[in-house]
């Protein structure tokens, strides 16, 4: 059966979510440099101008293709120079790094020395089982990356290094009870905290949907001086995909939603910083919410940086599941303060 338009992505987008598992090689080499064809992204409100939705002034984007075989399900990335060049992981289990372009008006414009690289086990040979290499969540500081990994649950710790990534390092305890961690829902946003705040740049973790007794999402402040579980209030019928903390201490959250009726949405939603503690639900209010109207996909990685104008900057990518209905995107917004 031949499916078309905006109507076979609805009908077909509850199953791509959980069900496409691409072929992955038998054997490769380490590192592959993939070439990355990149289409401006001019409107985010399709067919329309305006671009403040909300706080965010939207700058600009891409929609991402590559022949590679193994380019897309691109599920997390943060910036290793802000704005520029970029870590990344794909659910189907590999690294990803390349360096994000900018014209001169400052717009997202390609995107430039994009690699790939299988994750590996112990002795170095390539993981080809994706349950076992399911990662979602990314956080990177001093050279270390973290990931959070769903189907076998579990935070680990990876030295970065773009030409030869290994084994992890380091198994970090999670606190969640693993009883709690649903099997598909598990840590989809591994973030440190502000530096100068109450958690002292410690590690926080959220799941995807993993509820408690109340419906809350179970999350937990891993590393740092106040390290606990803590739940955030789960709003409407939306998952979390991703999220970084704020300058001022304040987390934002990237949530998804999807019904065969209405299609993907995709929503930011600032949780207040104070309310992420020990023993807390935390909440906070949305701050934009955009459905198939708007340029978006599978959103599923956020990061938030600060341009070289003082802007603060939030930068998001969409996994496409190697699904000829999806799309990989890049979406590059200013979050204004006032």
């Amino acid at each position: 059966m031949i499916f078309s338009g905006r109507r076979a992505r609805r009908t077909l987008f509850a199953c791509v979510l959980t069900c496409a598992l691409p072929a992955i090689a038998a054997q490769r080499a380490s590192v592959e440099t993939v070439e990355i064809s990149a289409r401006p992204i001019t409107q985010f409100h399709t067919g329309h101008d305006e671009t403040r939705f909300g706080p965010f002034e939207f700058v600009g984007g891409l929609e991402m293709t590559s022949p590679a075989r193994d380019f897309g399900a691109l599920s997390a990335f943060r910036f290793l120079k802000p704005g520029s060049d970029f870590i990344g992981v794909a659910d189907t289990g590999f690294w990803f790094f390349g360096t994000i372009a900018h014209d001169a008006g400052k717009r997202p414009s390609g995107v430039k020395n994009f690699r790939m690289q299988q994750m590996v086990d112990v002795s170095g040979r390539p993981i080809h089982r994706k349950w076992e290499v399911d990662a979602e969540g990314l956080a990177v500081k001093d050279g270390i990356a973290t990931v959070g990994f769903e189907r076998d649950q579990r935070v680990a710790q990876f030295k970065i290094d773009p030409d030869n990534m290994k084994a992890p390092v380091r198994q970090l305890g999670y606190l969640v009870p693993a009883r709690e961690l649903r099997q598909n829902r598990g840590f989809e946003t591994v973030t440190h905290a502000n530096p100068y705040g109450q958690h002292a740049g410690g590690l926080v973790v959220v799941s995807e949907r993993s509820l408690d007794n109340a419906g809350n999402v179970y999350a937990a402040i891993i590393e740092g001086p106040h390290k606990g579980v803590f739940t955030i209030k789960r709003n409407g019928d939306f998952d979390i995909t991703d999220g970084a903390f704020l300058p001022d201490g304040d987390l934002l959250l990237l949530e998804r939603s999807f019904s065969i009726a209405r299609g993907v949405k995709m929503r930011l939603r600032r949780i207040y910083g104070e309310s992420v503690e020990k023993g807390a639900v935390a909440d906070g209010p949305v701050l934009m919410e955009a459905d198939m109207g708007y340029q978006i996909d599978n959103m599923e990685g956020l990061d938030v940086w600060t341009r070289d104008d003082g802007a603060l900057m939030v930068s998001l990518v969409s996994d496409d599941n190697h699904s000829i209905l999806q799309r990989n995107l890049y979406l590059e917004f200013i979050l204004h303060q006032d």
